[in-house]
């Protein structure tokens, strides 16, 4: 691993105090990661592998290798465990790949729609994105419990209309939630990488006006999911698992199908469920960033009373039993449905 940072620094042309300043630390700790003396946190790795352009899954993977044989040492011991640990591994690797076999032919549909979708974007239209978020602003409020219709919403986000006998938190809900999405695109744009910081203005998006103690501020109570047997961790250990999430991240960004990243990234977030409020929606446009940016359309789940229950069992299902295929097979067809239909609408 040393090696591969101090070839990355030499390749970029950077001085050890021009890293140093990137990770805000001494010159001297940078000469010593290169030499092999000290070893890099998982914060500087995630740091290093974006300033010196080194693939985030390879460094962490040498990085989490040299854990492992400070761990359990040299000799045929270590050898023992790295044997069953593989063991163990290939068994859960394989038992996946079984499972996993409808979603593989979802996600080549999916796919091959994308490639089909990428050579007409010039047929697209503002109209036709902004009507598409629109929907997507109504039913991941619906799923929430907001009850402003389709139409409602538009007057409300769009012509600035109050809507009456309808709560000023439904107003804000559906307001907030396109400034999200425009910040969102403006991620993209920019072609920034998802950290920490946008999920926490994200959040803040979503909570502005509604509970502003609590937007963009992870939770400091503990909480419970109503109808739900997952029970979220305590407020404690928030911060340690988001640290977790982001590691997760990083590692698997380039080497996960998109739909499946996205899927996952989406399941882990709300299984942690950080904030006190508006879990389901910052995860679900976190989802949707991943796939805006690979190139894909917004999984636009419904929430109508079938759907949403469809969503929750799955969700549920991962959370509790960890049967994760189920969600990532759900996503993937709210994905395939939504790209089917775009295609559909430019009439391809």
């Amino acid at each position: 691993m040393d090696a591969i940072i101090k070839s990355a620094r030499i390749k970029k042309k950077l001085k050890l105090k021009d890293v140093a300043q990137l990770l805000n630390v001494d010159s001297s700790l940078i000469s010593k990661f290169e030499a092999g003396v000290r070893k890099p946190t998982r914060e500087q790795i995630i740091k290093l592998s974006h300033h010196l352009e080194i693939d985030a899954h390879d460094l962490l993977i040498h990085w989490l290798s040299d854990q492992v044989v400070d761990q359990i040492g040299y000799g045929n011991f270590a050898l023992e465990v790295l044997s069953v640990a593989e063991e163990k591994v290939r068994y859960y690797k394989k038992s996946e790949l079984k499972i996993n076999e409808d979603l593989n032919k979802i996600l080549k549909q999916i796919d091959t729609l994308k490639d089909k979708l990428t050579q007409y974007r010039d047929l697209d239209s503002y109209k036709i994105t902004e009507a598409l978020e629109l929907e997507y602003t109504f039913e991941s409020n619906r799923i929430e419990g907001n009850t402003l219709t389709l139409k409602e919403t538009d007057l409300v986000v769009n012509e600035g209309i109050t809507i009456s006998g309808k709560s000023m938190r439904e107003h804000l809900e559906a307001i907030n939630h396109k400034e999200a999405i425009a910040y969102l695109k403006g991620l993209i744009l920019k072609d920034s990488e998802f950290s920490e910081r946008d999920l926490l203005l994200l959040h803040s998006l979503i909570l502005k006006g509604i509970e502003p103690k609590y937007a963009g501020v992870y939770r400091d109570v503990q909480v419970m999911i109503s109808g739900s047997k997952h029970l979220p961790p305590q407020p404690y250990i928030i911060k340690k698992q988001m640290e977790d999430l982001f590691f997760w991240y990083e590692a698997n960004k380039n080497h996960l199908h998109p739909v499946i990243l996205a899927a996952e990234l989406s399941e882990r977030l709300v299984t942690i469920h950080p904030f006190l409020d508006g879990n389901g929606r910052t995860s679900r446009l976190i989802m949707n960033l991943i796939l805006l940016k690979k190139g894909y359309v917004i999984a636009n789940i419904k929430g109508d009373a079938e759907n949403r229950m469809k969503y929750y069992q799955s969700l549920e299902n991962a959370q509790v039993e960890n049967k994760k295929d189920e969600f990532h097979l759900f996503i993937a067809q709210e994905e395939l449905a939504a790209i089917k239909r775009y295609c559909s609408i430019l009439g391809i």
